[in-house]
């Protein structure tokens, strides 16, 4: 009953219109928001993707897969603070923390704590999934501020058929501000619960002479909670049960860029620290020494050129850096050892990439997209220790793909998309990874898509050689396989009311998990086999006065073929809302959201694939949004978890907790200041 309630009110509200409180609103608006009558306005603000296809497109002009866009203005409209913040807004997407890292899940499949290797995170066209882990973390370790970020593409589906490895159940590009979107500096600082502030500094501009530049730094500090309750720990040994003063967290960021004609540079350094209530792998509970620290650094060049005969082409080299440590305190319980030996796990990643790619318009209806790139990994170290050295790796490997796609405009109203790609690592071998689309556009408004997909997910070097006192050396792991079938309607019934449905059926084969071998031990195995099946329906209005809704309803099914089981930390259905609603003209925006997820699976006695539920749960934030009273001045405010709802978030096998409580009621307060 409570996801019916919520799915007929959010509906009633987007169809409705919401005619009363819009037509107040329209007297305050009508001055800066005249009507256009010119049926060419209808797809003037739809947003450009690029990661879809490897060059610009309209998202009406259907590239492959179910894109969304997420703007800086929306970001700061609803008050997002981190990148699963954003996640947690989008149709199929869903983010959970451990009070460690976060983790993003899509289409159901999200296990706990897998370090989101299955999707491809890319910032203004880099990889950032790394060479050790292939990881990225979606709370504050996210490698750039949201302060600096432009927009956010999202594309849904497989896409190893142009990104080879990690393009699994999608693409996230990340493109930040460019000098010409700064033009000058700004400053902008928050305060929030748990004594949680943020500094950060930008300056960018585009100088007559054509160089754009632009740097940003941002500082932050958290307390955390001071008082965490685990009902695992409730033993007077374990402090009752209560960790206290272990939720601390710090981080660091830069990036930096310049571009002149065709050459352009960017840097990009973040550095986090976290400490861990927990107590996962085992650690002594209520320790404060129980923590891990990040850090992410890539230097990239590129080149970017279109010759007179329409020819693009583009070439990039990087360095990329990556480095953690843990600190993880465990007490062996034996009489002739200290009570507490303080486990050291440290990992360092280093390697070289270079790409190259081009695309060109033939024949007038194709336009085909080629490239390659190679991956030199020349530090791929990892090791653990405490008494005793249980890891000491050095590897080294490469790998390389290459891919050629068509897209094929057969008649004004059909289109066919079609691409392949070849990869070859040094570890195991090669893959070979084909998707095709078919896109046919009965009306200017309307898109009818049939999509075909293959993806696949390299080994990592953590699953192939990681090794300590409870986890066995991994033999012979192979790929992670997927291929998808998804249908796909967009209609735009206005130039501001867009409705989209996807129909989508997946099968994932050879994932990678670590299983229990006996006496204590788990290894890194091939162990499942995945089904999964879905349907999504968005429905998202944009009004002339400023007012701006969207909801979404996921339905899904992910389950273990052989056992016909639901995964851990797949719900079933999520529903959500969010709300952009002009308060006073163009100066002050209130911004609501909602989201609903049904009850999920979580893990039982270390077996991560089935287990029992925890709850379902609704989760809603408001957050006011002020500008144009002051020049450059903008100020917020944000309540989170709005009506403090308490629910859990799965756990893997790290944790003895069946389920990890999330952030009760929080706020932040946010200044912003252009001069």
């Amino acid at each position: 009953m409570k996801l019916i309630r919520l799915v007929g009110l959010v509906s009633s509200v987007l169809i409705g219109q919401m005619p009363s409180v819009i037509y107040a609103a329209e007297v305050f608006s009508a001055a800066e928001s005249p009507v256009s009558k010119d049926d060419d306005a209808l797809f003037q603000d739809i947003p450009s993707v690029y990661d879809a296809s490897k060059y610009d497109q309209k998202v009406t002009k259907a590239p492959p897969g179910s894109t969304s866009v997420v703007t800086a203005d929306e970001i700061k409209k609803w008050g997002y603070r981190t990148f699963g913040d954003v996640l947690n807004s989008l149709k199929g997407f869903y983010n959970t923390n451990d009070r460690n890292y976060g983790y993003a899940g899509a289409r159901g499949f999200g296990l706990p704590s897998d370090y989101n290797s299955r999707l491809l995170l890319m910032i203004d066209g880099h990889r950032i999934n790394n060479n050790i882990f292939d990881s990225f973390d979606t709370s504050e370790g996210f490698p750039v501020d949201l302060n600096v970020i432009d927009r956010i593409e999202v594309i849904r589906g497989p896409s190893s058929s142009l990104y080879g490895t990690n393009a699994f159940f999608g693409v996230i590009n990340i493109i930040t501000k460019r000098g010409r979107d700064q033009q000058g500096a700004n400053v902008n600082a928050s305060y929030g619960s748990n004594n949680a502030y943020k500094t950060n500094v930008s300056y960018g501009d585009r100088f007559k002479n054509g160089l754009e530049t632009f740097i940003s730094g941002t500082f932050y500090n958290s307390d955390g909670f001071k008082n965490l309750y685990y009902n695992e720990f409730d033993s007077p040994t374990t402090n009752n049960g209560w960790s206290v003063g272990n939720d601390a967290e710090q981080s660091r960021k830069l990036i930096a860029k310049a571009a002149f004609g065709d050459f352009s540079i960017e840097g990009v350094f973040s550095k986090r620290y976290k400490d861990i209530p927990t107590a996962s792998f085992g650690t002594v509970f209520n320790s404060h020494e129980l923590r891990t620290a990040d850090e992410t650094t890539f230097v990239e060049f590129k080149y970017d050129h279109t010759f007179e005969n329409q020819l693009n082409l583009k070439s990039k080299l990087s360095y990329n850096h990556i480095r953690y440590a843990g600190i993880y305190p465990a007490n062996y319980g034996t009489p002739d050892l200290p009570n507490v030996v303080l486990n050291q796990d440290m990992a360092n990643g280093e390697w070289w990439r270079a790409d190259l790619e081009a695309n060109k318009v033939i024949f007038e209806d194709h336009r085909i997209s080629m490239g390659g790139q190679f991956q030199d990994n020349f530090h791929q170290n990892q090791t653990n220790y405490d008494l005793e050295t249980y890891l000491d790796v050095k590897a080294k490997t490469y790998q390389w793909g290459i891919f050629l796609q068509d897209d094929y405009e057969i008649t004004k109203s059909l289109s066919l998309n079609a691409g392949v790609r070849y990869d070859y690592f040094s570890t195991y071998g090669d893959t070979l990874n084909p998707r095709a689309g078919l896109t046919y556009k009965p009306w200017e408004s309307s898109a009818i898509k049939l999509l075909y997909g293959t993806a696949f997910r390299a080994p990592n070097q953590f699953e192939l050689n990681y090794t300590s006192s409870n986890i066995r050396h991994s033999q012979d792991l192979k790929p992670e396989r997927l291929q998808t079938l998804e249908l796909i309607l967009e209609h735009n019934f206005t130039s501001q009311l867009r409705a989209e449905f996807n129909l989508f059926k997946t099968d994932i084969n050879d994932i990678i998990l670590s299983k229990s071998v006996g006496d204590g031990f788990t290894q890194y195995q091939n162990a499942a086999n995945v089904d999964s099946h879905g349907v999504e329906v968005q429905l998202e209005n944009n009004w002339l006065n400023g007012w701006q809704g969207r909801i979404s309803y996921s339905w899904q099914q992910t389950k273990d073929k052989a056992t016909h089981q639901v995964l851990n930390n797949s719900p079933e259905h999520m529903v959500k809302f969010n709300l952009i609603a002009p308060l006073w003209a163009d100066k002050v925006f209130l911004g609501f959201e909602t989201q609903y997820m049904s009850g999920r699976r979580t893990r039982d006695d270390g077996d991560i694939l089935h287990s029992h539920n925890i709850d379902d749960h609704v989760v809603s934030n408001l957050t006011v949004f002020t500008q144009k009273w002051i020049k450059g001045l903008e100020l917020s405010g944000g309540v989170y978890n709005l009506f403090d709802q308490r629910y859990l978030d799965p756990t893997s096998a790290a944790f003895k907790q069946d389920g990890i409580p999330q952030d009760s009621l929080t706020f932040r307060v946010k200044a912003s200041l252009d001069f």
